[in-house]
């Protein structure tokens, strides 16, 4: 079963690299270390031949000393059992060996590293060994004369049969073990080093996972934040910083739809309350006039025409500002941005509500400056959201009270304000006027729509890249602002 775990991972991976290290670091040691000794030994009894050949007298007058050569061969079987003696002919033909009958298995040797090693080539030169017909071994070798005046080598391998024998029972019994329990100490030591280091590493990890679990397992509704330390700066580091902002904004985002949900439970709510009262007076003095209709005298006939006129209309205008604000909801509406007075535009909407101002003993005015620069906007969206304003103030102004209008231009914009000396809004109500059929405490009595208009005009003006504010205080009065670019 493949490793599931990131630690066991890297554990098996770290193992399989430090036993490939070994391997290569094997190979590789042994490989420079031969060469090594080769060259060494070759470099060493580079001579070894020449005095042979002179201290053991094997030249006499010119002539090859055969029975000096014997002795010499005899002679070093048993002193010096390491080294093999062979008399060579000038075509690398073996005549005379200081060996037992019977081990020497080649008659020739290759002729080109003798040649290599007089004229003086790098060492280490390998020659043939007589003994083997796949060996080489490092060698010294000289010149001699032979019987017909031809030249002749003498031909000392020097890492002979018995050496060999020597040196294996030698690293069999300590080199080797000492050597290979160095490198296999050495091995598990980083073998655990690693692993200690793998296990500091990957347990913030580990810390990570269990935090994203925990956070997964109570449905996202608690989060514990991972601990960031800025000065590590890692990827680790770095994921924990993003699983942070990610489940702060999975936990905004949960509020925020559990939010919109009791919005629109409540919206449902307040839709069929605000469609089932205009409706139900509508339906009640209907069926008063059809039954009743002869029985009435005329002006109470007028009366209730009236006032079922009026819930009708009060019900049009629910169902458009329904229809509005969903068109807003889904950006269905694009804007017709042009250049336009936003004064003139003000004058106008002023004039339309005069009368009604008039009526309930309001001052409707406008306050602009007499150089204004015109402002880029769709100018009947922004009609809309002045009449609602304007329709709110009304709406909450006393007799005697006073609504004003104000522009003011900088920065490249024009601030508009509709500031109005009414009962105010109180302060813990301030943060949610702009969400639908919110009905404050301070409602007046029978005042049963709580209405669209705010959000509505909240929308527009969010859709001119603007945000409308407010400021109120009970018993004083109400400001509402906004601003547009200026064209």
């Amino acid at each position: 079963m493949m490793p599931r775990t990131l630690f066991t991972k890297l554990a098996l991976v770290l193992a399989l690299l430090l036993l490939g290290v070994g391997l290569i670091y094997g190979l590789i040691s042994f490989s420079l270390s031969r060469h090594y000794q080769q060259e060494l030994l070759q470099n060493l009894n580079r001579d070894l031949a020449h005095n042979l050949l002179t201290d053991r007298n094997l030249v006499a007058n010119g002539e090859l000393n055969q029975d000096a050569l014997k002795e010499t061969f005899n002679y070093f079987m048993m002193v010096n059992p390491s080294i093999e003696i062979y008399l060579l002919d000038k075509t690398g033909r073996i005549l005379s060996y200081s060996a037992d009958p019977g081990k020497v298995k080649r008659t020739h040797v290759d002729i080109k590293p003798i040649k290599d090693f007089l004229e003086k080539k790098d060492f280490p030169l390998l020659g043939d060994d007589p003994r083997s017909f796949e060996r080489q071994k490092v060698f010294s070798v000289c010149d001699v004369p032979s019987e017909n005046q031809d030249k002749g080598y003498l031909y000392v391998v020097l890492r002979g049969e018995e050496y060999e024998r020597i040196e294996k029972i030698f690293q069999d019994s300590f080199i080797l073990q000492i050597s290979g329990a160095a490198l296999l100490i050495s091995l598990v030591v980083a073998l655990f080093v690693g692993l200690y280091l793998f296990r500091f590493l990957t347990r913030r990890l580990n810390n990570l996972a269990g935090l994203m679990q925990g956070f997964s397992q109570n449905d996202f509704s608690e989060h514990i934040p991972y601990p960031e330390d800025k000065k590590r700066g890692d990827e680790i580091e770095l994921l924990g910083c993003h699983y942070n902002k990610m489940a702060e904004h999975i936990q905004k985002q949960l509020t925020d739809l559990k939010q919109q949900d009791n919005l629109r439970r409540e919206l449902v709510a307040n839709v069929s309350h605000d469609l089932r009262t205009p409706l139900a007076a509508l339906q009640g003095y209907i069926e008063t006039l059809q039954l009743m209709g002869a029985k009435l005298d005329g002006q109470t006939h007028d009366e209730y025409l009236n006032i079922a006129l009026k819930n009708s209309r009060r019900l049009t205008n629910l169902v458009e500002e329904l229809f509005e604000l969903a068109k807003l909801d889904a950006r269905d509406i694009s804007l017709k941005l042009e250049a336009f007075s936003i004064a003139e535009l003000i004058q106008d909407i002023i004039h339309k509500f005069q009368v009604l101002a008039n009526d309930k003993n309001i001052a409707l005015e406008m306050d602009a400056p007499e150089k204004l620069s015109f402002v880029k906007a769709d100018i009947g969206l922004i009609e809309r959201v002045l009449e609602n304003l304007i329709s709110n103030a009304l709406q909450h102004t006393p007799a005697s009270g006073k609504i004003i209008v104000q522009l003011r231009e900088h920065d490249n914009k024009v601030d508009v304000m509709v500031t109005d000396t009414g009962k105010g809004i109180a302060e813990k109500d301030l943060p949610h006027i702009f969400t639908r059929f919110y009905r404050a405490d301070s409602s007046e009595k029978g005042d049963t729509h709580a209405g669209l208009g705010l959000a509505i005009a909240k929308h527009i003006v969010a859709l001119h890249n603007s945000s409308i504010k407010v400021e109120s205080r009970l018993n004083k009065g109400t400001k509402f602002y906004f601003w547009l670019d200026c064209a």
